[in-house]
């Protein structure tokens, strides 16, 4: 397996994220959610000596997207969007507005990113997690040991839903019942803040703990419903019998 080289630049007015993953045995790389501080992403590259072959958004909000047309017109590497971010990526002017922040409107996504796929650079893989919550369209790119996450997870905290799109439920259960179900060890790379792990986020998340016995499975530490089941009611991530309740049921 090809290992990942990564590089954070975090830039712009929001202190967004913004990621290269590159494939170093071919010199390969992508973009995830390009910024305000398109100079400097494309000064990196060049350093580097890498080859831009996709621009990943892991979602459509104008912090991270606010570079796309630039990247592009620079590098002509294709625009990957999850299509049910697509009308948020279509009004990113008037986010950006909104914000008093200049803007160049993007060009069209080339590519469609689904649930349950791929997509690569170089000798790189990564799964397309469809995480719902703090957009309607915002995925995660898991592989190679880490997670590209954009806004619905960070250090201590998770993404705000007040934003249009936004759905609390829908993020806690994108968190919980996907994103928790990689390895403890994976790494977080989130939209603003620093890198975490997903096992220190189950134990430590204010927002979005999972506590053994109280709301997650003693056995594999799924998400189990926040009041005891009773004796006949198993976890629904490895079948195991949750032992709280009172075996009325």
């Amino acid at each position: 397996m090809a290992d990942a080289r990564i590089v954070t630049l975090t830039n712009g007015a929001f202190a967004e994220n913004c990621y290269l993953v590159a494939d170093p045995a071919t010199g390969e790389a992508a973009i995830v959610d390009p910024g305000e501080e398109t100079d400097r992403f494309l000064a990196r590259l060049g350093r580097e000596g890498w080859a831009l072959r996709a621009i990943w958004l892991t979602h459509a909000h104008v912090d991270h997207v606010a570079g796309v047309a630039a990247i592009r017109a620079a590098t002509g590497a294709p625009i990957w969007l999850h299509p049910a971010d697509r009308p948020l990526y279509d009004r990113a002017a008037d986010q950006a507005r909104a914000f008093g922040l200049a803007f160049d409107p993007p060009p069209p996504p080339d590519h469609a990113f689904e649930g349950g796929g791929t997509v690569a650079v170089g000798g790189l893989r990564f799964d397309v997690l469809h995480t719902p919550g703090h957009s309607p369209g915002g995925v995660c790119l898991a592989g190679h040991g880490v997670a590209f996450v954009g806004d619905l997870l960070f250090a201590g905290s998770v993404g705000r839903t007040d934003l249009p799109g936004g759905d609390g439920q829908a993020l806690l259960a994108s968190i919980r019942n996907t994103l928790y179900a990689l390895p403890d060890e994976t790494v977080v790379h989130a939209g603003h803040g620093p890198a975490t792990t997903l096992g220190a986020e189950k134990r430590d998340n204010p927002f979005a703990r999972l506590v053994p016995g109280v709301n997650a499975c003693l056995r594999c530490g799924a998400e189990v419903r926040p009041k005891p089941w009773g004796c006949r009611n198993p976890c629904p991530g490895c079948g195991f019998i949750y032992p709280l309740g009172d075996c009325s049921d």
